[in-house]
């Protein structure tokens, strides 16, 4: 069965997370900043992606902004910066407005014009998943964005997924899922997706399942890997 429906993954995979602490590290004035926001970066990701994963093993679910700001504020005051509340409150404000990857507009342009259905599914709530897609120049190369508001629940969650084929009345393997999380891209093949890891990072495979089909280093590909499927 041919894809019908390329499906990313927002944060990470679209969107750039490390941005907004890139940007406020080279402002006048943030040179105690400066020296620890890789750090802070780092924490912050990897915090939000926690705290998403407990509050859907409890059953506890907020929107992703919360969990965003919760951890936020660990990875502050794990680096000795949360007595700085401008700087907690820039580096938000900052979250709304992510860069884009530098090759995904040209990779979007080319499934566009080759007829390819796009979307986002992503843990983001949809204020916040508007606000990148606009600031990134995104929303014609989209036909849906999709948000696990939609059923409450974080990735992965079956649920999550199962949102692709009620938007698009698709099969599963109808579907190329892309994500820059090595755990996404295994639950979303052990789903049944078609599944390509981005792992920008050059990051052991996650012992998991399941396995991501397809990996690799950025987006560039992804009009060539389809064409292969």
């Amino acid at each position: 069965m041919a894809i019908r429906v390329c499906v990313f993954d927002a944060y990470g995979t679209l969107f750039d997370v490390s941005a907004a602490a890139r940007a406020l590290a080279v402002e006048p004035g943030r040179e105690g900043f400066a020296a620890v926001w890789p750090q802070v970066s780092a924490d912050w990701r990897a915090k939000q992606l926690q705290y998403s994963w407990l509050r859907a093993v409890t059953g506890t679910h907020c929107d992703f902004w919360q969990v965003t700001q919760d951890g936020l504020d660990w990875a502050l005051e794990r680096a000795g910066q949360d007595h700085d509340a401008t700087l907690r409150e820039a580096l938000l404000g900052l979250y709304w407005r992510l860069e884009a990857y530098p090759e995904v507009p040209a990779m979007l342009a080319a499934l566009t014009s080759a007829g390819q259905s796009t979307a986002i599914l992503s843990n983001g709530s949809p204020e916040m998943l508007s606000g990148a897609v606009e600031t990134a120049g995104l929303r014609d190369a989209l036909d849906a964005v999709l948000s696990v508001e939609e059923v409450g629940v974080f990735k992965p969650d079956a649920r999550v997924y199962d949102l692709v084929g009620a938007r698009f009345d698709c099969r599963r393997d109808e579907v190329l899922f892309v994500s820059s999380n090595g755990w996404d891209a295994a639950s979303a093949a052990a789903y049944g997706f078609t599944t390509l890891w981005v792992n920008r990072a050059g990051e052991p495979v996650d012992r998991l399942p399941a396995r991501p089909h397809h990996v690799m280093a950025d987006l560039s590909g992804v009009p060539e890997l389809l064409e292969m499927l």
